[in-house]
């Protein structure tokens, strides 16, 4: 009784604490990231990019985090999670304010390359982060309430992103060059507030007693220990072993979709509607969105509920992959606002599962090199998404063969899945979650 107190006690504390915080620093990270999209509205015109111009100046971002994601990542593990999060932060957020300087569409490869080196770990250090607070019950909850900024940036950045668009052309500067610098500075700051409040591990915690934090660290060593035990592991296995590449090709097909879709969905609904504002453009995207979010809070909490990973994952892959090939052949904007809302319920709810699962494979530093290695593999999705579609309708005239390619991805990630589940079931350690 005096365990399940403390375990009560100094979870509630880690949640409030740690959750709304990363939570927001997410949100910058995705309002700074996926910002390009609104800013092509008018962008586009002003510089002279074309379709397949712009998809590369979409995708290139990926290239930088692709190449240094797995070197912050052991980098993270070095010097922690307070100093590295907070550099990381400080330079994305200057480097994303740097995009409203720029003159030509050369400039913007330059900066969204560089922009993807500053940001690169990130998201998989916090994946890692959370192993170091987050018994493994809890974690596909945990993973989805961090990753409500997912929708959360649609909601409030989508519209906020259109109001400055139509609205902010201070100084003789046009709107989508304030659209960079509104929106970049902000992350710049929350890196220094990081610097100094986020603790490395429980014990570092001064929001926790003694006892808890001593619980805490107990726990997870003993879960680290019991992954390590069924799962033989080495760095180079981490990089090399199928499973890590089989995970990888899997989160692959959804960042192409989820990325592709996003970059491209502000121009297909002013194409697919008429007399729509950049705000009212930003709205339509932001209600599917929405949904997912409610969608993914529920699928995380029955993953979590019955403990199963596998069947999660495959189920959120192919409902995306169905959402897709109906944006391809759809001319509707009723049509295209309810696929875009199952792209993005499929897109949104394979996160908590996939890395619970991935976090009952690997453990500690293997942990670390893993997660980095998955999520920058992976992560080439957000390159060849946006280029693909972008090549596909200068060739074509539209963006129907683009979509399809990547449903091509989601099937046969899908089919994978299933194969993982049949290969990995005897290995996996059995979670219970009481909810």
């Amino acid at each position: 009784m005096v365990t399940e107190a403390i375990e009560k006690q100094t979870m509630s504390k880690v949640k409030v604490r740690l959750i709304p915080f990363l939570l927001i620093l997410y949100f910058f990270c995705l309002l700074d990231r996926v910002n390009v999209g609104y800013a092509a509205l008018t962008m586009n015109a002003d510089l002279g990019i074309s379709a397949a111009e712009y998809g590369l100046v979409a995708g290139i971002f990926f290239i930088g985090y692709f190449l240094f994601e797995v070197p912050s990542n052991i980098i993270m593990t070095k010097v922690g999670a307070r100093k590295w999060i907070g550099r990381i932060l400080i330079t994305w957020g200057l480097v994303s304010a740097l995009c409203g300087c720029i003159q030509t569409a050369t400039h913007l490869y330059i900066i969204r390359f560089l922009l993807g080196v500053m940001e690169a770990g990130f998201y998989p250090g916090v994946m890692l982060y959370m192993t170091y607070w987050f018994p493994a019950k809890d974690r596909a909850k945990v993973v989805t309430l961090f990753m409500l900024a997912l929708p959360l940036s649609a909601v409030i950045g989508a519209p906020l992103s259109g109001l400055i668009l139509d609205h902010v052309h201070a100084f003789g500067l046009q709107s989508w060059r304030w659209l960079f610098l509104l929106e970049g500075l902000p992350t710049f700051f929350a890196g220094i507030i990081t610097w100094f409040i986020l603790p490395n591990k429980p014990s570092d915690a001064k929001w926790l007693a003694k006892d808890e934090a001593n619980w805490l660290e107990q726990t997870i060593e003993e879960e680290h220990a019991m992954v390590a035990k069924k799962h033989k592991q080495s760095k180079w296995k981490a990089l090399t072993g199928g499973t890590v590449w089989l995970l990888a090709i899997i989160y692959f097909s959804k960042t192409c979709a989820f990325y592709g879709v996003s970059f491209f969905a502000p121009t297909l609904i002013k194409h697919l509607t008429v007399g729509l504002s950049n705000f009212e453009i930003g709205v339509f995207n932001a209600v599917p969105l929405i949904i997912a979010s409610f969608f993914m809070i529920f699928w995380s909490r029955h993953s979590d509920k019955t403990g199963e990973r596998y069947l999660h994952v495959a189920t959120s892959v192919f409902l995306c992959g169905i959402g897709v090939i109906g944006l391809g052949f759809t001319s509707s904007p009723v049509m295209a606002f309810i696929f875009l809302t199952v792209v993005f319920c499929g897109a949104y709810s394979i996160y908590g599962a996939f890395w619970a699962m991935t976090s009952m494979i690997f453990s500690g530093e293997f942990a670390a090199i893993a997660m980095a290695a998955i999520n920058s593999i992976a992560n080439l999705g957000g390159f060849v998404g946006p280029v693909g579609i972008g090549a596909l309708r200068a060739a074509t005239g539209s963006n129907q063969y683009g979509f399809y390619l990547i449903a091509g991805f989601l099937i046969a990630s899908t089919l994978i899945t299933l194969g993982l589940k049949q290969v990995n079931q005897r290995k996996e350690i059995p979670v219970e979650s009481k909810i």
